[in-house]
């Protein structure tokens, strides 16, 4: 029983269906949304509540997801991430506040956790034994995980391109990887006809209407550690654009429920070299595919497979969509590192590249409050962390080797 739940609606054209563990997209192609009663939320849950819980990960949000009310939570502790004050970087940037919420600590290093063990208690509900999803590297590697901790099996669809860091996360937790020699819409479309043709339980967020709920926590997390005081904008990296209509979705149900008085506005963010969604909103075009031209592989998305939900969230926020180069990615890594200690993934410091240059082009106030996502940590990508810091000195094992390195590096110690 999900008391909390009405119903699931198609985003296109309203058609209604009964939110099951197994319901994907609707007949018109449209993608689902999960729809509360708020006046039924209300009369089990609170912010006092909430602030009183001593359960410290994304399931003490429980009233506002669509879980069966006999549903266990998976093993691994997801989500209640860190937010941390930036005054050093916010400083750098010429902003008044800002925060980095390091999602970069959850269990398998990115926000995609919170997803995948939704997807989890999904399948466990829909009496499945096996999950799959396509992934460029983060929503596979938290499915891997998750999923073994909780005695699925796993078959996971990865374009050739991505990080080592990533696969080998895969292979570590036990799943059939299957590498595409093509982009991620041709992964994508292979893995839809796997699951399709043996009936896998389907993680891939764009299907899936449950996911993005398991990814809205991120918001309910930020709205609570605030205080409930909402930051003026949230900064998004954004590929598939599952997560930013799922950071949306999250403050949108705190608004309808009560708990927050009003709604931030998104800074969307993505890469020059592969930004269909942001282009969409620049232009006021329908958005068209694009190549994957970044070195961001989690947001190298050039066939978004949510446009919709994203793009109503980015224009329903009144909100911001910045393109940044991959320099200014290494950039945001080297800056991040430097002066709040988070090591960011280059998808996972997009979103704080895309604040430093909003403030740069005068699209957000100086003097606004923003939080600054950070989506996957840095070790998962190790060969861009060195292109972005470079490589240590190298010197023999003397002082007078040191000494030399010192001076040839303008180095002054003491």
């Amino acid at each position: 029983m999900m008391r909390q739940v009405v119903c699931a609606r198609c985003v296109k054209c309203g058609r209604e269906y009964e939110a099951v563990p197994t319901v994907t997209t609707c007949a018109c192609g449209g993608i689902l949304d999960i729809v509360y009663d708020y006046d039924y939320i209300r009369s089990v849950c609170s912010p006092a509540q909430l602030d009183e819980s001593r359960e410290l990960s994304m399931w003490r949000y429980r009233p506002f997801l669509p879980v069966e009310d006999a549903s266990a939570p998976p093993p691994l502790r997801v989500g209640w991430s860190p937010l941390y004050r930036a005054d050093r970087l916010a400083g750098e940037l010429g902003l008044k506040t800002l925060w980095i919420k390091d999602d970069g600590q959850n269990p398998t290093a990115s926000l995609k956790d919170r997803a995948s063990a939704m997807a989890v208690v999904k399948a466990k509900e829909a009496g499945a034994d096996t999950i799959a999803c396509s992934s460029t590297g983060n929503a596979a590697s938290s499915l891997a995980g998750n999923a073994a901790a909780a005695g699925f099996s796993t078959y996971i669809f990865v374009p050739s391109r991505a990080p080592k860091g990533k696969v080998a996360q895969l292979r570590i937790f036990g799943a059939t990887v299957i590498s595409v020699d093509g982009s991620y819409e041709d992964t994508f479309e292979l893995s839809r006809a796997a699951i399709d043709r043996w009936g896998w339980y389907n993680r891939n967020a764009a299907i899936n209407p449950f996911l993005s709920e398991g990814k809205k926590t991120v918001s309910l997390e930020i709205a609570q550690q605030l205080n409930w005081q909402v930051p003026d904008y949230v900064a998004v990296s954004v590929g598939d654009g599952c997560t930013i209509a799922g950071v949306w979705k999250g403050f949108c149900d705190l608004h309808a429920a009560g708990f927050i008085s009003r709604l931030p506005r998104l800074i969307a963010v993505q890469a020059e070299g592969c930004c269909p969604l942001n282009r969409a909103i620049q232009t006021g075009e329908p958005w068209q595919p694009m190549e994957e031209n970044t070195l961001a592989d989690s947001i190298a998305v050039g066939v978004p497979r949510n446009p919709d939900k994203a793009l109503s969230a980015i224009r329903q926020s009144n909100g911001v969509a910045v393109n940044v180069s991959d320099e200014e990615i290494l950039a945001a890594m080297r800056l991040l590192g430097r002066t709040q200690g988070v090591f960011g993934e280059p998808a996972g410091v997009t979103g704080t590249a895309g604040v430093k240059k909003a403030v740069e082009l005068g699209l957000i106030d100086k003097n606004a409050s923003v939080v600054s996502l950070v989506t996957g940590n840095g070790l998962k990508d190790v060969a861009s962390g060195i292109k972005a810091a470079g490589e240590p000195m190298l010197v023999k094992p003397y002082m007078d080797a040191l000494l030399d390195a010192f001076a040839q590096n303008g180095i002054c110690p003491g």
